[in-house]
């Protein structure tokens, strides 16, 4: 796709598994910067894990569609690239930029586009100027920064807007907004924007080209107005900023965001009276769509029953002696049970095809584990698990919850699974009634493994006692076969001799 001559705009790719749209986390370019084939570009968020997506293309970058905590569709550009002998100087940009003083924008920041979505607003900045720094307009470039533009101006049919970087903090007398500015693709710019205090003198807005600059900025507090930049033309840089954030903290220089509504933005925001609202986006929106799904479609019955595991604890420790190189976890040994029950009873490794009306059960055990995360629960998939051993599924199972937990997993690892695994014991608690995973037909859950007492050979003593809980697809099979299957998970728990017969 191309926008001008020799520039080409990189749309947002398909992140696979029918996802549709990307949260922008973090940008690893700028406009000016040199790009080369399948360099990162940025770092977007799936409603399945956080991505890196590279660039096709070689060339300068000439604008960035979209700032960070932005939701850029599938097949929307991302950024535009110019080859290295059209690309224009943007040191020239910015000097443009510094005798004009206008709120030129990054193409995609701060800007109203067609098709795309601001998930949430966020604060700005209030910036403290610099009494006393004229700033002189240029008659060819439009008004000065600071000096108030007339209601519904902007720029005249055709003529060009510079396509530069977001000019953050220019000042506006009080109850004053810019309004109608033209953006480079011809809409107009957003004019919501809060009013700052009128300052007692003009000042030029200080140059910042990188979103992660304006955020990491305004995380710490610190005024933007109040660095001097080291790039080109004055530019504003990281590690302008980073020197700011070591140095020790000026009362002048640390100013509370100022938030364009009273709306929720990143993470929790007050929304009066103590209220707190947290958006529902991201991950945190697909687990809720996914599990009301589950609960509307799948008619759900859960059994549970208590075991002895002080066997299975004895088996562990006796293959951790003999190998320590290679540990086996509790987690892998439920897995292993888990998979000589299904063997034994595979209605329960199916899902229902409500289109089609009927029941697939599937050839191989696509084994989920439920793993708590940062950005929330996410079930990795051990793909045909049935084929490993026993050693094999430990290292599996922790290299995946391992990558789970990070969010380096591709999206594909985090569908697709038959049967789901929930070990809830390592929350401390002894039962749960879970939701099963759709669209697959069961989950088995475990709970915490404590000292009880129990009944051994008509003697009372003291053993390692979990609850185990089975939920599953009522559709799929009646409650023989999933009474049957969580029986012989209880047994092999119990006697893990039993698994010898099945492996």
């Amino acid at each position: 796709m191309t926008t001008a001559v020799g520039n080409r705009d990189f749309l947002l790719p398909d992140l696979g598994e029918g996802l549709s749209e990307a949260e922008i986390v973090e940008w690893r370019v700028a406009v000016g910067d040199v790009v080369t084939v399948d360099q990162t570009v940025v770092e977007v968020e799936t409603a399945k894990a956080v991505v890196d997506v590279p660039c096709p293309y070689a060339g300068r970058v000439v604008a960035l569609h979209g700032a960070a905590g932005e939701v850029r569709p599938v097949g929307q550009p991302l950024i535009t690239i110019a080859p290295l002998d059209d690309a224009p100087d943007p040191h020239a940009t910015y000097r443009e930029e510094e005798r004009a003083g206008s709120g030129n924008v990054l193409i995609g920041y701060g800007t109203g586009h067609g098709g795309t979505g601001r998930r949430r607003r966020r604060p700005r900045l209030a910036l403290a100027p610099e009494p006393g720094t004229p700033v002189t307009a240029d008659p060819a470039s439009g008004p000065a920064a600071g000096s108030p533009a007339p209601a519904g101006s902007q720029a005249p049919a055709g003529s060009p807007v510079p396509a530069g970087p977001v000019l953050a903090g220019s000042s506006r007398p009080a109850g004053s907004v810019s309004a109608g500015l033209s953006a480079p693709n011809g809409t107009a710019a957003s004019a919501d924007r809060t009013a700052e205090p009128e300052p007692t003198g003009l000042q030029s807005a200080p140059l910042v080209i990188s979103p992660i600059v304006r955020r990491l900025a305004k995380e710490h507090g610190i005024d933007l107005a109040s660095l001097r930049g080291t790039g080109p033309g004055g530019v504003i840089r990281r590690a302008d900023l980073d020197a700011a954030v070591a140095a020790p903290a000026a009362p002048a220089a640390r100013l509370a965001a100022v938030p364009d509504a009273p709306a929720a933005h990143v993470g929790l925001a007050p929304a009066g009276d103590g209220d707190t609202v947290i958006p529902l986006t991201g991950i945190r929106k697909v687990i809720a769509d996914k599990l009301s799904r589950s609960r509307r479609e799948i008619p759900e019955v859960t059994i549970w029953v208590d075991v002895d595991a002080t066997g299975l604890l004895e088996t562990r420790a006796a293959i951790n002696a003999a190998t320590p190189d290679t540990p086996v976890s509790i987690l892998a040994l439920l897995a292993r049970i888990c998979l000589s029950g299904l063997r034994k009873y595979p209605q329960l490794n199916a899902h229902v095809d409500t289109e089609g009306q009927r029941i697939v059960q599937s050839a191989g055990v696509h084994l989920g584990i439920a793993a708590q995360t940062d950005r929330g629960l996410v079930v990795p998939v051990l793909r045909d698990a049935q084929r490993l051993t026993t050693r094999e599924l430990a290292a599996a199972l922790a290299e995946t919850t391992a990558a789970a937990r990070a969010g380096t997993l591709p999206p594909a690892r985090l569908t697709g699974g038959t049967f789901t695994l929930n070990n809830y014991g390592v929350f401390g608690v002894d039962g749960s009634t879970p939701i099963v995973n759709h669209p697959e037909a069961a989950l088995l859950g475990v709970g915490r493994i404590v000292d009880k007492p129990w009944v051994v050979d008509g003697q009372l003593a003291v053993r390692k006692v979990t609850q185990i809980s089975l939920t599953f697809d009522h559709r799929v099979c009646d409650g023989g076969v999933a009474g049957g299957f969580l029986r012989h998970v209880a047994d092999c728990v119990e006697q893990p001799a039993l698994l010898v017969a099945n492996v």
